[in-house]
């Protein structure tokens, strides 16, 4: 029979990232740590974990493992600190991944206010717009925009699909003229995601439901859509943007739109998280709140597995 002691400090391991931080966390020597999921491989007939001197690398066979055991060790964990405590008060660290503008648009007020009615909770952000590995970070929820692969975890659509749209500032349009065609765009500058080439090429819709496509040179690039609608703001050229990220500076007429009779679908915006059983309490907590926050200023959203 396996020991529940042996798969909770395997979860503990994974977590950590090494033996060495884990003994930490638990106060126990590593080499007792490395002893005991030793013992878990040998009694599960499969190797969980690939070592090294600098880090440690889950095979398929772990990760399979600890996606099936880090919930429940979570709920058994819950269990008994609800039963110390006697309350049903959320605590503990929760890692958040989330795009690097996350809080452009999601106010740190909101987040304040949280950790004001949940004392015991704590917050970590990882804010990338690269995707993140869940189980090599240890991110307990993710916040993800674009579309879903298939990666064994639980999706919600949070934010319905807004298509994304061409946009400038009036100074760039006053100065370059406006394109008259999708494909005037290759006689402009272009701000876009970095590409190696140099050129970036853009799919969009038009007003027949066609979709047409045009390689326009980016003379500003970037790795988040932050940059390119500061870019875009300050003049440097003709972008496709999310009109979640752009609305108030097209209100603010900041940015106009070019070329309106031409969309790009957008994805929306999900939650990425392990399981639909046993999410601690912090964690589901603080899910609703930007569940909350979210669903008012944009509304939408449902439950699928991806």
């Amino acid at each position: 029979m396996l020991d529940l002691n042996d798969i909770a400090l395997f979860v503990q391991v994974v977590r950590a990232g090494s033996f060495a931080e884990a003994a930490r966390r638990l106060g126990v020597p590593p080499n007792t740590l490395s002893r005991r999921v030793q013992h878990l491989e040998e009694q599960l007939g499969a190797r969980l974990l690939q070592r090294s001197t600098r880090k440690l690398t889950l095979t398929s066979a772990g990760q399979a493992f600890h996606e099936r055991c880090a919930g429940a060790v979570d709920g058994l964990t819950e269990a008994g600190q609800e039963l110390v405590t006697g309350s049903q008060e959320p605590s503990g660290l929760v890692r958040v991944a989330a795009p690097a503008d996350f809080f452009s648009f999601f106010l740190m007020e909101w987040v304040a206010d949280f950790l004001g009615r949940h004392p015991r909770v704590r917050l970590d952000f990882v804010l990338s717009d690269a995707k993140a590995d869940l189980i090599a970070e240890r991110i307990d929820v993710a916040f993800r925009g674009g579309p879903l692969q298939d990666s064994g975890y639980v999706g919600r659509q949070l934010v319905s699909a807004v298509s994304d749209g061409l946009v400038s500032s009036p100074a760039y349009l006053a100065a370059r003229g406006a394109p008259d065609t999708l494909q005037d765009l290759v006689n402009h500058d272009c701000v876009s995601f970095s590409h190696a080439s140099g050129y970036a090429t853009w799919r969009l819709t038009g007003p027949d439901g066609v979709e047409e496509e045009v390689q326009v040179a980016a003379r500003f690039s970037g790795n988040t859509a932050q940059a390119l609608r500061k870019a875009t703001v300050a003049g440097l050229g003709i972008a496709l943007l999310p009109y979640a990220i752009i609305r108030q500076d097209l209100q603010a007429g900041l940015l106009v739109p070019v070329l309106p009779q031409y969309q790009r679908k957008g994805y929306g915006m999900h939650v990425l998280y392990p399981s639909r059983r046993h999410l601690p309490l912090a964690v589901s907590a603080f899910i609703d709140l930007v569940t909350e926050k979210l669903k008012e200023m944009h509304g939408g959203g449902s439950d699928a597995r991806v």
